[in-house]
């Protein structure tokens, strides 16, 4: 049996069930093991280890008592710090922010609560999650646990190398162009966008512009994520666009992946470029589905590249939070990220419809798509993990690509609100992790974590952990 350390959350949880580990010695060896790795890592960034073993020991007296818990019970969860947990700080990772108590948790945060998952502290991200990579002048550099000289990703970088790393088996994510999937494309693990809206977001002072922030789970398993989101999906007041839960548990389906489905694979989306060690990778991956005995075809046709008008779109969203600071904390603020805010302050009503015009294209255009195809497959990242600090490549393999090719892949789905995830597609020559993208009808995310799962199954990635 793989040690503690390397389990996913759903055997974690059915030891704690069947008491051959308590959730207060599950803490405790969890919290030795951030100790130990942390230092090399930097994933997580605050603890409440105090208030962490409290909480494991009320659930290991009520689970030896037989009270009921909840199916997360003394599972300990990694929170990113662009989300509230109530009494700790959400700055996210940035300066003006580091004393920015959050008074009441997330509604994320709060189910998974309500399900017994105990929040150990919060994973780093870029300031305000704008890069690709995790890296700020509050917390510092996150690590790849696979190669410490790289980065895990970004935004979610923390709580991805957290997981990669063995430190917590369950952390939270969050996504507005590839934020859940890249992280763990880098390092790993098992990334899950849900569709737009199937997670509520908030409590928020003020209703997203974009439309294109998800929030959802980093995990080890995809069964960790049918779990996880079966404890938070569902209507919330708090947030107007926020789905109904759907009518099955996403863990009573997830074996149930339907026969000879119609599967497309795309290598380029029509204007990507793709480091040929991380096609070889995703080639074995989509291969898999066709020894599944799925029609599998390439797809030659493109989308519309809305890489200006996502980052444009985006931007938006960020205005909104800062558009009140003082000018003593817009100095603390990166430029670039200062720079970007203040375009989105200069965007015209014409640009803007503009953007809503080529954001109705792209969804007729996947209309389409879905009316003949089950599932997209593409690379989930172009490249091997670039240095921990940036900036991205600017070239691939040898070739020049501009900045958004280097996400060329996941921005388009926060665009169109389609769910989708990436797994794990095998380590390049260099040792790095790839991905493959598994891509799914809009509300269809049932189908996706059914994908997910099959492929998991046929080229299983869970216990295979980096040493740190």
């Amino acid at each position: 049996m793989n040690p503690i350390c390397r389990q996913p959350a759903w055997e974690l949880a059915e030891h704690l069930k069947r008491k051959e580990i308590s959730a207060l010695e599950l803490m405790e060896e969890t919290l030795a093991r951030i100790e130990k790795t942390n230092p090399a890592l930097n994933a997580i960034i605050a603890l409440r280890a105090d208030e962490a073993l409290k909480e494991a020991r009320t659930i290991t007296d009520m689970m030896a008592s037989g009270k009921a818990v909840g199916p997360l019970a003394g599972i300990p969860l990694g929170v990113k710090d662009l989300e509230d947990t109530e009494g700790m700080v959400t700055s996210y990772g940035s300066l003006p922010f580091k004393r920015n108590r959050a008074a009441q948790d997330s509604i994320q945060v709060a189910r998974l609560k309500a399900a017994g998952a105990i929040v150990i502290g919060k994973t780093n991200t870029p300031e305000f999650g704008f890069t690709g990579f995790t890296k700020n002048r509050l917390h510092g550099v996150t690590r790849n646990p696979w190669n410490l000289e790289r980065t895990p990703g970004g935004s979610s970088g923390g709580s991805a190398a957290a997981i990669a790393g063995c430190q917590v088996p369950l952390c939270t994510g969050s996504d507005a162009g590839g934020s859940i999937r890249i992280p763990a494309c880098y390092s790993g693990c098992f990334g899950m966008k849900p569709t737009f809206g199937r997670i509520p977001i908030g409590p928020q002072p003020f209703v997203s512009y974009s439309s294109l922030v998800t929030v959802g789970p980093i995990t080890r398993s995809v069964i960790d994520a049918a779990l996880y989101m079966d404890c938070t999906t569902g209507y919330h007041p708090a947030d107007p666009y926020s789905l109904p839960k759907p009518r099955q548990p996403y863990l009573q389906t997830i074996d149930q992946l339907p026969d000879k489905l119609r599967i497309a694979f795309s290598r380029d989306l029509g204007y990507g470029r793709v480091q040929k060690a991380v096609m070889d990778c995703v080639l074995a991956g989509v291969k898999a589905f066709e020894d599944m005995g799925h029609a599998v075809e390439a797809w030659d046709d493109a989308l519309p590249d809305i890489g200006d008008a996502w980052s444009h779109l985006v931007c938006t969203d960020i205005y909104a939070q800062l558009r009140h600071l003082s000018t003593e904390d817009r100095n603390e603020i990166g430029r670039t990220l200062m720079a970007a805010v203040d375009g989105a302050r200069a965007l015209s009503v014409e640009t803007l419809t503009s953007i809503q015009v080529l954001r109705a294209e792209l969804n007729a255009r996947l209309e389409e798509f879905f009316s003949s195809y089950d599932l997209l497959l593409t690379p989930t990242m172009p490249t091997e993990a670039f240095a921990a600090g940036g900036p991205p490549p600017a070239t691939i393999d040898g070739h020049e690509v501009p900045l958004m090719g280097v996400v060329a892949f996941t921005y388009p789905f926060n665009f169109s609100g389609h769910p989708a995830a990436s797994v794990p597609a095998g380590l390049t020559s260099a040792g790095l992790p790839a991905g493959l993208q598994i891509i799914g009808p809009r509300h269809r995310d049932d189908l996706v974590l059914q994908a997910a799962r099959a492929y998991e199954m046929a080229r299983p990635w869970v216990g295979y952990w980096p040493d740190i």
